[in-house]
Order: structure tokens, then sequence, then C-alpha cells
């Protein structure tokens, strides 16, 4: 029996034809060499902190779209990727924390099946009794085989009740493949994490999962244009901050509808591996496109991600954060609000966002709707 194919929004097409990888070669060649000197910086993680921590909503960037994310009490791995070379590709830049040195984790997000989101040496040395790995529709068979037992796939806008927490995933435009024979067999994503206000608790510590098929049509926490979190009374607790972890994309319409059915306080955003741009942009988001995509789901700040640790692509660290920070004084965006993290570089976020943060992200949605 075939296995499912899966497919993008509106059904954009990534493929790309032979003809087309052979004229990026000869491009390339005809190209002056791009000078690769900048260095994404290592910065000595904070580890007692991280062990300690079981209150504040923290992110730490290892490298390309790996994250250490500490929220509502579990610790997080996002597409974990601790090798030191992807096939010809050599890693550039030291991972911001030793895989040994991780505190234990209890979850690891996989946005999809590529080999530098997907890299099972380093999933099995963070996997123990207790974690939980969490795949896009297809790809949990494969993970049962590889002797990951506690998988759990899920669909687009298929929510989970994790203790405290709700995760949603989401729509990316991308694509997948382990082999020849794979392509598309299995989706890709990102994940939206929420605090549940009131949390469910499991019946069964085996069976801990509560799932609501489509959240826009549920009862569910997700702040709408209409309803603000003072409406709510929010502001009488301390309300961890909503986290947006985009996996890898190009720009589409759908970071518009994660705008609309979201409330988004932190987006880890893609801004490398766009160049050329005639090849990729159908899949990889340049500088500027991330911040399109920025301003269309309405968060309040954006941490940039999955540039300078692997040549992927022609582009460069230096480049992709230059034309960031360009584009980011055209549209006139807080330099604050961008928050450019080292490898284990942590970035801590507290409760509510201040009022003028507030009414900015209500101005953004209601725009939008």
């Amino acid at each position: 029996m075939p296995k499912p194919r899966y497919h993008n929004v509106d059904n954009v097409s990534i493929d790309k034809t032979l003809k087309q990888f052979k004229q990026w070669r000869a491009d390339r060649r005809k190209k002056a060499l791009r000078d690769r000197s900048y260095l994404v910086p290592n910065h000595q993680p904070e580890m007692d902190y991280l062990h300690d921590n079981r209150e504040d909503a923290s992110i730490t960037w290892i490298g390309h779209s790996t994250f250490f994310i500490q929220y509502e009490g579990l610790n997080i791995v996002t597409d974990p990727v601790w090798a030191q070379r992807l096939a010809f590709q050599r890693r550039i830049g030291q991972p911001g924390i030793p895989i040994e040195d991780i505190p234990p984790i209890d979850l690891i997000l996989i946005s999809h099946s590529h080999y530098d989101h997907m890299h099972i040496s380093s999933i099995r040395k963070l996997y123990r009794s207790s974690t939980t790995i969490i795949v896009p529709a297809g790809l949990k068979r494969k993970m049962q085989r590889k002797g990951f037992g506690r998988c759990h796939e899920m669909h687009w806008w298929e929510t989970l009740k994790i203790g405290d927490l709700n995760l949603t995933f989401v729509p990316t435009q991308h694509w997948s493949r382990r082999t020849l024979l794979d392509t598309n067999t299995s989706h890709w994503g990102g994940y939206v994490l929420e605090p549940v206000h009131h949390p469910i608790m499991p019946d069964d510590q085996h069976n801990p999962w509560v799932t609501v098929q489509d959240p826009i049509h549920q009862p569910h926490p997700t702040i709408t244009a209409d309803v603000t979190r003072k409406e709510m009374g929010y502001q009488q607790r301390a309300v961890p901050p909503s986290v947006y972890f985009a996996g890898d994309s190009g720009y589409f319409p759908g970071f518009a509808e994660i705008g609309r059915r979201h409330r988004i306080d932190v987006a880890l955003l893609p801004i490398g591996a766009y160049e050329p741009e005639w090849f990729n942009s159908s899949q990889h988001t340049t500088p500027e496109e991330a911040l399109r995509a920025f301003n269309d789901i309405c968060a309040e700040i954006m941490v940039p991600m999955h540039y300078g640790t692997f040549k992927l692509a022609d582009d460069t660290a230096r480049e992709a954060l230059d034309r960031l920070d360009a584009e980011r004084q055209r549209l006139h965006i807080a330099k604050e609000r961008i928050r450019v993290l080292g490898y284990g570089e942590t970035l801590i976020v507290h409760g509510l966002l201040d009022e003028e943060a507030e009414e900015r992200a209500e101005a953004c949605r209601s725009d939008a709707l």
C-alpha cells in the first residue's frame, strides 16, 4: 500500500529539476568566494540556572534550529542536531551547550525529517524513559522503528495539552525527505507553545494526551482580536509568554493565519539558507521575508535562527544578520524587539507584556483581521 504524500498550503511545489541544480552549481562557480570569516559567538551557558529553573520561560540557542526551551516546568528541545558533520557539511560553530550537559528532557519537538533538523544520534543521547518525541504526521512509525517508543505525531492545527502546556502544530511551506524513496511521506510544520490556564490533568500517566483536532472551532485559551488578556483577567497572575517555533519555511500566507489563530509573544524564525533566492525562496525565507512573517504573526519579540551553523546555501551569517538589521531599520522596528542570540545564550521572558507592547500587538491583530 503506497504511503500518503503531504502537500503545502495551496499545493505550492518545492520540487527542483536537475537542470536547476546544475544552474545553481554553474552560478556558484562564476561568483567570487564569500567572506565567511564571521562566526556566531559562543556564550558561556548559565548551567546552574538552567538546571534549577522551573518557573521562568527561557530560550537558549544551541545552534541552527536547535533550542533548549524551558516552559511551564518542562524541558524542551527543538530539532535536535549536535552533529559535527552532516554529510559533506562540517559544523561551523560549536553547540551552545554540550549535549551531555543538557538537563533531562521532557519533550523533543521535530519540525520535519531533514537531516539538519532531525539527527538520530542526538535524539538517542537526549531520549530517556520519560521523554516524549513529537513529530509531524507520517514520522511516528519511523521513529518507533528507531527505538523511540514514546512518540506522538500531529497534524496541522492539532493541539495537545501536556501538563500546563498547550502545544499546537502549525503549517509551514517546506518539504520532507530522508531517502530517495520517501519524499513528502511525512509532513512538516512549526509549533506554538501556550500556557493552559485551566489545565486538564491526565487520568493515566501513560496516556497523558488530550487532543483538540481544530482549535479554531473548539474552546481554547488562544486570545482572539476581541478578547484581550486584561478582559480575561490574566493580569491577576504571571502568564508565560507564548512561543512560536517556525521550524523551516519559505514565506507564505500561513504566517498571517497563525497570527490570527494564536497570540504570539516570542517568534523563533529562520533567516538563512536563502541564496540563491531564485532557487531557495519557496522553501527558505530571506531575512526580509522573516521580518515580514514576524509582522504577519503580530509577535512582540523575534529570535533569528537557521543561520551560521552549517553551510547549506551561498549566503553567510554576516550577510543574513546585516540584511535583517537593514530591513528592521527600514520598517522602524525597535532594535530591542529583535533578539540576536549567540550559541549558548539564554533569553528569559517574564510574565505579561508591558502596556505599550500589548497595545501594539492588539493593533496589529486588528489590522490583520
